[in-house]
């Protein structure tokens, strides 16, 4: 599990409530169901109406993407891409096939399976390149949901706000029941913004951010796999894609030379 989406959101609602809670606000007064049923339910509509179900049906893998974290060591595919251009360089790229077939990562798997094929490089890169655009749109679909729904939200609850004070307005004839029934009326526009910039609209940026991550690391697969596949020589590979760590991950490698230099 991702410790900092779930954290974020017990931090962002605890505020919250805790705050209001804590200038002398009672817990009930926030519950209102039908507040609810107008904020999410418009919502869940708003989004069924805008987006196709063959997207939203992926709903679930969005969420996954949000709250797990992929473990992902640059340095360790640095040194798998390093090790196998020695060995293509000694042997040819053919010996690199069983090791290819057998790779754990389908992206690096099907680029090193072209390579020892025989492919051309520029269509190599061109293959690889397109499945990195899918695989980025794809997940740019995905954030696409969060970020309407953070949109839609907060209309929401204007919505619900405004039909409050319509039944509000239209029974004037108990002033006593005037000041709590307001209340209850603007929760709807509390649930419509809270719910829109502490949830909705942080999981889509923790999806945009995850993709970036694995189209940086995809990036760093496809120079090694054109590096080896030009024959050029392993150390020279290790440098070029020691530029796509980050800097933190440089120290890391202990670098002492010139490549370590800010950029």
């Amino acid at each position: 599990m991702d410790l900092t989406t779930i954290i974020g959101l017990v931090v962002g609602l605890g505020a919250l409530i805790g705050g209001y809670l804590w200038d002398g606000g009672h817990l009930s007064a926030l519950i209102v169901p039908s507040a609810m049923l107008i904020i999410f339910g418009g919502t869940a509509g708003a989004i069924l109406i805008s987006f196709p179900m063959n997207r939203l049906k992926e709903l679930g893998k969005a969420l996954k993407m949000a709250f797990t974290e992929t473990k992902r060591d640059p340095g360790v595919i640095i040194d798998e891409l390093v090790d196998m251009a020695s060995v293509a360089r000694r042997e040819g790229v053919l010996a690199l096939e069983q090791r290819a077939q057998e790779h754990p990562n389908s992206f690096l798997r099907d680029g090193l399976m072209m390579v020892v094929d025989g492919t051309d490089p520029e269509l190599t890169r061109q293959i690889l390149e397109l499945e990195m655009d899918a695989l980025e749109h794809h997940h740019e679909g995905w954030a696409k949901i969060f970020e309407s729904a953070g949109g839609f939200a907060p209309s929401m609850g204007i919505i619900g706000t405004v039909m409050g004070l319509i039944h509000v307005l239209g029974n004037l004839s108990d002033p006593g029941t005037l000041g709590p029934a307001i209340a209850v009326a603007f929760t709807a526009t509390l649930y419509g913004v809270s719910s829109a910039n502490v949830i909705y609209l942080p999981i889509a940026q923790k999806i945009k951010i995850r993709s970036k991550e694995q189209i940086s690391e995809m990036e760093l697969m496809l120079e090694g796999i054109l590096a080896l596949q030009a024959g050029e020589n392993p150390q020279l590979i290790k440098k070029k894609l020691n530029s796509f760590l980050h800097q933190d991950h440089k120290k890391a490698e202990g670098e002492g030379d010139t490549g370590g230099e800010e950029k």
